[in-house]
């Protein structure tokens, strides 16, 4: 028997796991984080304040201080049952790392004690040439050092029946350079609260911090584990290669918001009292549009904690998952046919007090502050649209992007039909020029109109990959599998020169004799002017949009490979640098390390589909067809009219054209990346691979073998179909 048929048997002899969870999730949330409640129980108040101080103020912590942090630390996570720890981080493989080490030591006396000091809290020393460096380390040069990063508080994980200390922290070369995610957004979020709290002093002069906030909405796939593991493709790959779409998809839309398998129910509880437990404000469950697609999203957080958290959630689900027999698919297109995955960013700005920058408010007063930050976050976009394409460039991505669920690949804003006429209004103001009766005006129209939105007048346009949806901007395009990071790095460091630029501006009107708020709206007139073009509120999805879009001067790029040239662009170095956020070596590391992914990940692709369609597909086409033949032949020798057969010549010669294109283009693919992989320069070897291998193969091959599986014997095919994966459980 096949595993595909013992899989489907297994299924109706699986034990229901019990999760035993709290009355109250508030009983167990963040009971294995450090918090800062936790800090004033295990700390002195030199050891706490500073603490604090490093979290609020980015101040440096003393070595000296760090050791009482450390023993306190210790003693919290000894009180819970750790023996060990270890540096958390996230390096550029788009999964997170961990060294452990136990707190036991041996002294030079050879008395063996529990130790845990400052120094291996702040800095520790993984080795670097294993990871991902994009040529800035060689090989040979294999130091590189976590450092801890206050901000995101220690946690302890929970694996089976072990306790690991995490110390979040940032991974650097020896020589300085980021070899990590958190690194450079850490530096994007700093450079964006330096320029906007300068642009809030034109409002409110008590302000002297913004903080960046990320809501993140993760899609992924659930099915049966052990008919995942039946699938070569599944399990090397994280998506399906091949596969015939089922009668029955997603057509009937019966499965969005529907009531929960109770199967994935009670694997959706398990890993949210994990999470709950690590401090990860899960809110929201529910069935996604496709089969076998599920969603879950949190309360709004600080974006490097919200980052640590949804990185550590991927890790959580995946793991808890096979307590279940289930298997976690975050790919973005794990199926063809049906709804791919993304994890959409919802993106604000918060004040230190109180205030949503991207919330219209109660008065003019605040919704000038409101349309400043609306107007620039508009204007980055359109400035930077290149860069945030790039942010999501993946291979997995590519196959979404532009598809029935996602926005295309085109980069443009929605805004919403009511700031859509706002925006308007005031480009197209009479003679260009404000006084301070217009100015009243303008304000009370903004006082009255921006308000409405808030209430019922918002839509919704989940065409567009950056929409605004009321108080926030929604990055839609980001892929499910993706390190928030990347986006959110490219976001921050975007809207954090814009405001520079925006401050700029309005004190050059000011020193001219504008009166401020004058000045301001004059500036907001030029950025909505320069930006209107990247403002769609339209079907992204039509056709008529991609030539509209041609029209305005978007740029339309569907391919990764192509994508990620904007990395590396005079213009992003300058952005970067000028904002401390990348060096240009780290820049041309960081482009060469995902073309780099996408190269590998295609190639293992191909190898997948050649491996599949020698040893599973040829193999159960032939031996149907075998059957035929003999069940023909043993027709003709009874005599029997053609015309009795007829049906079955017709099958076996539809199973002969599908089976000599699947070896033949099998064998031209594998022809095809020999060549490929001769080439040394990455960004020309990925190019190929999309243009040489993926593009002319990939669904060629897929169409002719997802026809042979609609006709082979069913019982002859060995892999798990569509309607099985999808729709068993």
């Amino acid at each position: 028997m096949s595993l595909r048929f013992q899989a489907i048997n297994n299924l109706t002899d699986l034990e229901e796991v019990k999760v035993e969870g709290p009355s109250k999730i508030t009983a167990i949330f963040g009971e294995n984080v450090f918090t800062l409640t936790k800090a004033r129980q295990f700390l002195s108040d030199e050891a706490y304040k500073s603490l604090i101080a490093s979290i609020k103020g980015s101040k440096k912590i003393d070595r000296v201080v760090a050791n009482q942090i450390a023993n306190g630390i210790r003693a919290w996570a000894e009180s819970k049952g750790v023996t060990h720890f270890t540096h958390w981080f996230q390096p550029l493989t788009g999964t997170t790392a961990e060294k452990h080490d136990s707190f036991f030591t041996i002294k030079s006396d050879g008395t063996a004690i529990e130790e845990f000091d400052g120094a291996a809290l702040i800095q520790q020393e993984p080795d670097a040439s294993s990871f991902p460096s994009g040529g800035l380390r060689a090989t040979f040069e294999a130091r590189g050092y976590t450092a801890w990063d206050p901000s995101s508080p220690a946690f302890i994980i929970e694996i089976g029946f072990g306790k690991t200390l995490c110390i979040p922290t940032i991974f650097v070369s020896y020589t300085g350079e980021s070899l990590d995610y958190k690194a450079p957004l850490l530096k994007a979020l700093e450079s964006l609260n330096k320029s906007a709290v300068e642009v809030c002093n034109y409002f409110d002069k008590n302000v002297t911090k913004v903080t960046a906030t990320l809501g993140w909405e993760q899609e992924y796939f659930v099915i049966d584990e052990a008919l995942a593991n039946a699938r070569p493709d599944l399990v090397q790959c994280g998506r399906t290669v091949f596969g015939a779409s089922p009668a029955k998809g997603q057509q009937l839309e019966d499965h969005y918001f529907g009531s929960i398998p109770e199967r994935v129910y009670a694997f959706m509880r398990d890993y949210e009292n994990e999470a709950y437990k690590l401090g990860i404000p899960l809110r929201t469950r529910h069935n996604e549009v496709a089969p076998a697609q599920f969603e879950c999203a949190p309360i709004f957080e600080e974006v490097n904690l919200a980052v640590d958290h949804n990185t550590l959630l991927m890790d959580i689900m995946s793991r808890v998952a096979k307590r279940h027999k289930l298997k976690v698919l975050l790919h973005e297109k794990p199926f063809a046919g049906i709804n791919g995955s993304g994890k959409h960013n919802n993106w604000s700005m918060a004040t230190d007090t109180g205030v949503n920058l991207l919330a219209p408010g109660k008065t003019p007063k605040t919704n000038l502050m409101f349309l400043t930050f609306f107007v620039n976050t508009i204007k980055a976009v359109h400035d930077y649209a290149d860069l945030l394409r790039s942010a999501i460039a993946s291979a997995g991505n590519d196959h979404r992007l532009g598809a029935n669920e996602a926005p295309p690949a085109i980069i443009s804003v929605f805004v919403g039909q009511y700031l859509a006429k706002v925006l308007n209004d005031i480009e197209t103001r009479v003679g260009d020029k404000f006084d301070e009766q217009d100015e009243a005006i303008l304000k009370l129209d903004l006082h009255r109109s921006i308000p409405e939105l808030l209430l019922d007048n918002t839509d919704r346009n989940r065409t567009s990959p950056f929409a605004f949806t009321g108080n926030k901007f929604e990055f839609r395009a980001v892929g499910s599998a993706a390190n928030c990071a990347s986006a959110m790095t490219v976001v921050n460091t975007i809207m954090a020169d814009t405001l520079k630029t925006f401050k700029k501006d309005v004190d050059a009107l000011i020193e001219k004799g504008d009166k401020k708020e004058i000045a301001i709206m004059h500036t907001i007139q030029k950025y909505i002017v320069e930006s209107k073009k990247v403002v769609f509120e339209g079907d992204g999805y039509s056709e008529e949009w991609e030539k509209e879009a041609e029209k305005r001067g978007l740029a339309n790029v569907k391919t990764s490979p192509l994508a990620l040239d904007a990395m590396i662009t005079d213009k992003a170095k300058h952005l970067f640098e000028s904002n401390n956020v990348y060096s240009h070596s780290e820049l041309e590391a960081r482009h060469e390390i995902e073309l780099e992914k996408y190269i590998k990940k295609v190639q293992i692709e191909a190898r997948i589909m050649g491996d599949l369609a020698i040893n599973h597909i040829i193999p159960a086409a032939v031996k149907y067809q075998n059957t035929l033949a003999e069940n023909i032949k043993g027709l003709k020798a009874a005599g029997l009219p053609e015309s009795a057969y007829a049906s079955q010549l017709d099958i076996l010669k539809q199973l002969s054209e599908h089976i000599q294109v699947v070896y033949t283009k099998t064998d031209a693919m594998v022809e095809a990346r020999k060549i490929v992989n001769n080439m040394t320069e990455s960004r020309t070897k990925a190019i190929a691979y999309e243009s040489q291998v993926k593009a002319p193969f990939f669904d060629e091959i897929r169409y002719h073998v997802d026809k042979l599986e609609l006709l082979v014997n069913d019982a002859d095919w060995t892999l798990p179909k569509y309607r099985e994966m999808l729709l068993l459980r």
